[in-house]
């Protein structure tokens, strides 16, 4: 696909909502156990983490943070089976017990794409099956086709490159580039290294020869591949540096850090920072917050911003998206009244035909705030 758009869908973001809501009841029991699931199959919206990361984050090795998430996806699971009712409707009309082997992998191959999941494909997988009633075995050997066949697109990719049969349309980022968002003044030097070091080296990532910059480049997913490659063909861009500085900020009271994508520099002497979001992510709180951090970053550094969202759709777009006046004055109704919970969005979808990016427009124009895991829609 050259554009997600047309995979952003009530459909998918209530089985991501489902999930997040069993994380949450998971935390009830082991809070650090849940945690430590949601990084991995990023379910607040920022996306999957590696194991060398989260690991990081709880002083625990590799191969402890995976033997706890293994152990934590099973209690969920028991825990799925006990409390059944919706949940389990809407993963088995998305994954069907009798669907066959080729339509799953592709249906799940394509959210992992459009949602920049890469990293945990195969445990979200496996995890979405399992809902969804296939059995064990079932799940695992179709969550292993998925793998197989993005592990066999990043090797067929770094072939290609290595022997500079890049064939990613050059004119492509004409699309976006008038999107990005120029300070004034003269910008600092492009760094030369990544400051991604816990990770960046990690085996779960993808890496391919890209040589506009002479060597190996890492990537978590298939989005953010496609931005290096054009990046790599667009005549316009001299050369650029993947992760190039780390991003504080601020959720709640709580500092992360996040690491922007890209910065790269153009022919005419600018630089430009470009952070991957996929378009259905980027109303989340979470990630406006991050997005509102790592613009002031790269404005203080004389540095361009720019969300590059996968679609020809970007943030302008979407915010000036015009919406039914029904839709949209029922969803502010409710943001009125209070706190809104997933089951009264999807009340209001169903009697009004609300979509996923009608909603996710009217999130961005009113500044309220959507977060996930769990759902909560406010005013700002």
């Amino acid at each position: 696909m050259d554009d997600i758009r047309g995979e952003v869908s009530f459909g998918l973001e209530e089985v991501n909502e489902v999930l997040a809501g069993l994380v949450g009841v998971h935390a009830e029991r082991r809070k650090r156990d849940a945690e430590i699931v949601g990084y991995r199959l990023g379910i607040g919206g920022e996306g999957p983490e590696t194991l060398a990361r989260i690991g990081a984050r709880f002083d625990l090795a590799r191969d402890r943070v995976r033997q706890l998430h293994t152990r934590a996806v099973g209690q969920m699971l028991r825990e799925a089976a006990l409390i059944g009712g919706r949940e389990a409707e809407v993963f088995a009309g998305r994954y069907p017990v009798d669907g066959r082997d080729s339509a799953l992998v592709r249906a799940l191959l394509v959210e992992t794409y459009a949602t920049d999941t890469d990293l945990a494909a195969n445990e979200l997988s496996y995890l979405k099956l399992r809902l969804a009633g296939h059995a064990p075995e079932d799940a695992k050997r179709i969550a292993g086709y998925v793998m197989q066949r993005i592990m066999a697109w990043q090797k067929k990719t770094n072939r290609q490159l290595a022997k500079l049969r890049d064939a990613e349309p050059a004119t492509e980022i004409g699309e976006w580039a008038a999107r990005i968002e120029w300070p004034a003044g003269s910008p600092a030097a492009l760094p030369t290294s990544s400051a991604r070091t816990v990770d960046g080296d990690d085996e779960g990532r993808g890496r391919f020869y890209l040589d506009k910059v002479g060597r190996d480049v890492g990537f978590d997913s298939a989005l953010q591949a496609r931005l290096l490659r054009t990046l790599n063909a667009a005549g316009t861009v001299e050369t650029f540096q993947e992760h190039p500085i780390a991003v504080r900020y601020d959720i709640d009271g709580s500092e992360r850090v996040h690491y922007p994508s890209v910065a790269a520099r153009f022919t005419d002497g600018r630089v430009a920072l470009i952070d991957v979001q996929p378009l259905g992510h980027v109303a989340f709180h979470v990630n406006r917050a991050r997005s509102a951090s790592a613009r002031s970053r790269a404005h203080a550094e004389g540095w361009g911003w720019l969300v590059w969202t996968g679609s020809r759709l970007g943030l302008p777009e979407l915010t000036r998206r015009e919406v039914d006046a029904r839709r949209a004055n029922g969803l502010a109704e409710l943001v009125e009244r209070g706190p809104v919970p997933w089951r009264e969005v999807r009340r209001l979808r169903e009697e009004s035909g609300l979509e996923l990016l009608d909603f996710a427009a009217l999130v961005l124009r009113n500044e309220w705030r959507w977060d996930r895991g769990p759902f909560r829609l406010t005013r700002s």
